[in-house]
C-alpha cells in the first residue's frame, strides 16, 4: 500500500530539531507531517538517552524561549507527578539526577512526554501529523525544487509527502543524498579552509567521530544482574584505539583536552572522577524513600565510543555491522564492569550494576537508536569555520558577529576519537551566533538544515551538535519556512534582502529567540 500526504512544511527527522521545528511552523499556522525513523521523538533526549549538554548560563540566557519552556516543564511534570523528598521540591532548579553533565539530567520517559505535551494542540488539532517508525527512501526533484519525499513505514508501507517546502531533521542528514542535494562528510582540508585544526593533507570524507550505542543502568548492592558474556567481548577487551596508553575497556584514557592519561572511577569515594553520576538522571536523594530502588544513570562515556566504520554513506550490509558492533562494544562495557573492572576495595567487578530496559523503552536496555555526533552536512551559503568561534583565533573579540543570526549556542569545540585513528579534540570557543546562511543549501531551493546538518566543518559541528543549538537551529528552520511560505519568496532572497531579513529576525525576536550574546567569556 502506498499512501500519500500533503502539508505545507515537510519535517523529516523528529529529533531536538525537527521537534522544535513543528512547534514553530504550527504556531505559524502551517500545516506539519514529521516523520520519525524510532518509535519515540526527541532523538538525543529521548531515544538516544543523551542529557542535554548545555552552557553554564543556561538557567538565565542562551536558548530560546520555547527551549527554556521545554526545561521548565521537565521540572514540572516531576513536581505534579512524582514524590519529591523535600531537597527535591525546594529546589530552585530542580535536576532529577543531579548528573554532572547538565543542570537538567532526567529521564527519557519524562522529555518525551513534555515533547508529545507541547506539540498536542497542534496533533488534536489537525495541523501536526506525526508519523514514528519510518526512515525516508526517495525524493522527487523538479530542478533546484524538491516536490516530494517518501518514506518506509516499518510494516512495509510507503508514504510519500508532497510539500512545497521540506526541512530535513534526520540526524544523517538522509534527505540531502535523496534528493541530490550537494554536501561534504568527515574533514576538510587546512587548504581548504585555514582552519588551524583541520587537516594538513588533503580533505577526508571517512574522518568522521566516533558514536555511542548509550544504555541505562542502575546498581542494586548485593544482587547479581551479571549479563552472558557478549559475543564480541573477548575483541573489545583487547581493543586499544590509536594514541591510548591501554585498552578501551579500562578506567585510564586520555583526557579530551590535553590527551594525557587520566584515570576515573565508577562511583564516589576515591579522588577519581565518578562516572557513574556524570549521566545520572535519577538521583534518590530528589525523592522520599522507596521510590527509586537505585540511582539511575546513562553510559555515554569514552569507553563506548564506537569508532570503527560510519553508519551513511556506506553498504548497508556495512551500516548494520557498524551498529551491531557498536552495540556489542556498549554491552562489552556493561559485562566488564560487572566482572572485571578493579574496585578500590581491592576486588573486581560490580555483579549489582543492571540494565534498565524500562528507561529506554527497549528490550535490553540499550537505547533506541544510536547517538550520531557527526552528520552529513550540507554545502551551505555560509559555513561557520573555526576561526569564526575559536578563542585561539579571536581573543577578547569574541565570536564572529553573523548579520544573518537567527540564534545563538554555547558549547567547546569538542571532538571524539574519528574513524581514521585521530585522536580527540577539545579547545575552548567562543558564545557564537547561528547564520541563516548555514541552514541554507548553495542550491536547493525550498530545503532547509533542520539539525547538525547545517554548514559547520568537522570542526565546528564540534561546538554546533549539542541539543539547546540543535533546538534552535530546527525552530528558527521553522519559522524561516514558515515565514517564506507567507511571503512568496526563498531562504536566500530573505538573506539578501535586507528588509526581508530584518522581518524575519523580528519575528524570531518576537517568538522569544534570542539573535545575540551579552557580554560573556570563553568557554
Amino acid at each position: 500500500m502506498h499512501r500519500e500526504a500533503r502539508a505545507d512544511i515537510a519535517i523529516i527527522g523528529g529529533g531536538v530539531g525537527g521537534c522544535a521545528a513543528a512547534l514553530a511552523a504550527c504556531r505559524m499556522g502551517k500545516r506539519v507531517v514529521m516523520t520519525e525513523e524510532n518509535e519515540w521523538i526527541g532523538g538525543q533526549l529521548t531515544s538516544q538517552a543523551v542529557p542535554p549538554d548545555e552552557h553554564k548560563w543556561i538557567e538565565q540566557f542562551g536558548c530560546t524561549r520555547s527551549y527554556r519552556t521545554f526545561r521548565n516543564r521537565v521540572r514540572e511534570y516531576y513536581r505534579l507527578y512524582f514524590p519529591l523528598s523535600d531537597a527535591g521540591r525546594y529546589a530552585v532548579n530542580l535536576n532529577p539526577g543531579n548528573g554532572g553533565v547538565s543542570r537538567l539530567c532526567a529521564e527519557p520517559r519524562v522529555m518525551l512526554a513534555v515533547l508529545q505535551t507541547m506539540l498536542a494542540p497542534y496533533v488534536n488539532s489537525g495541523l501536526l501529523q506525526i508519523v514514528t517508525r519510518c526512515r525516508p527512501i526517495g525524493a522527487e526533484t523538479d530542478g533546484d525544487r524538491i516536490r516530494s519525499v517518501t518514506v518506509k513505514e516499518a510494516d512495509g508501507r510507503k508514504l510519500t509527502i508532497h510539500a512545497p517546502f521540506v526541512l530535513d531533521a534526520t540526524e544523517c542528514g538522509d534527505v540531502l543524498p535523496l534528493a541530490g542535494v550537494e554536501y561534504v562528510t568527515g574533514a576538510e582540508s587546512k587548504r581548504d579552509t585555514n582552519e588551524p585544526h583541520a587537516l594538513d593533507g588533503p580533505a577526508n570524507p571517512c574522518d568522521i567521530q566516533a558514536f555511542t550505542h548509550v544504555f541505562a543502568m542502575d546498581y542494586v548492592e548485593g544482587e547479581n544482574h551479571v549479563i552472558d558474556k557478549p559475543r564480541d567481548y573477548d575483541f573489545w577487551r583487547c581493543f586499544q584505539p590509536p594514541g591510548w596508553p591501554n585498552p578501551l575497556l579500562n578506567w585510564v584514557s586520555p583526557d579530551p583536552r590535553t590527551l594525557e592519561p587520566t584515570e576515573e572511577a565508577l562511583f564516589p569515594g576515591t579522588d577519581k572522577y565518578p562516572l557513574f553520576i556524570y549521566r545520572r538522571i535519577i538521583d534518590r536523594a530528589n525523592f522520599v524513600p522507596g521510590a527509586y530502588l537505585s540511582d539511575i544513570t546513562l553510559v555515554n562515556w569514552v569507553q563506548n565510543d564506537y569508532m570503527l566504520g560510519n553508519v551513511y554513506d556506506v553498504p548497508e550490509g556495512e551500516a548494520r555491522k557498524h551498529r551491531e558492533q557498536a552495540r556489542q562494544l556498549s554491552l562489552s562495557l556493561l559485562y566488564w564492569l560487572q566482572t572485571e573492572a578493579p574496585r578500590p576495595d581491592g576486588k573486581q567487578g560490580y555483579p549489582g550494576l543492571r540494565l534498565r530496559p524500562d528507561v529506554t523503552g527497549t528490550e535490553d536496555g540499550l537505547a533506541q537508536a544510536p547517538y550520531i555526533r557527526e552528520s552529513r552536512r550540507i554545502k551551505a551559503e555560509f559555513t561557520v569555520l573555526e576561526q569564526h568561534v575559536s578563542t585561539a583565533v579571536r581573543g577578547e573579540c569574541g565570536a564572529e558577529a553573523f548579520p544573518d543570526s537567527v540564534g545563538i549556542g554555547c558549547y567547546r569545540i569538542d571532538l571524539h576519537p574519528s574513524m581514521t585513528g585521530r585522536n580527540f579534540l577539545d579547545i575552548s570557543s567562543l558564545p557564537f551566533q547561528i547564520p541563516l546562511g548555514s541552514l541554507i543549501p548553495q542550491r536547493v531551493d525550498n530545503l532547509l538544515a533542520a539539525c547538525k546538518n547545517i554548514g559547520t566543518t568537522h570542526i565546528t559541528n564540534g561546538c554546533y551538535r549539542l541539543h539547546p543549538v540543535e533546538w534552535n537551529i530546527g525552530e528558527s528552520a521553522g519559522y524561516t519556512a514558515a515565514y517564506c511560505l507567507d511571503h512568496g519568496c526563498r531562504p536566500r532572497d530573505v538573506r539578501a534582502n535586507p528588509g526581508k531579513l530584518e522581518e524575519l529576525q523580528q519575528l524570531l525576536t518576537r517568538e522569544g529567540i534570542e539573535l545575540a550574546w551579552p557580554k560573556v567569556g570563553p568557554v
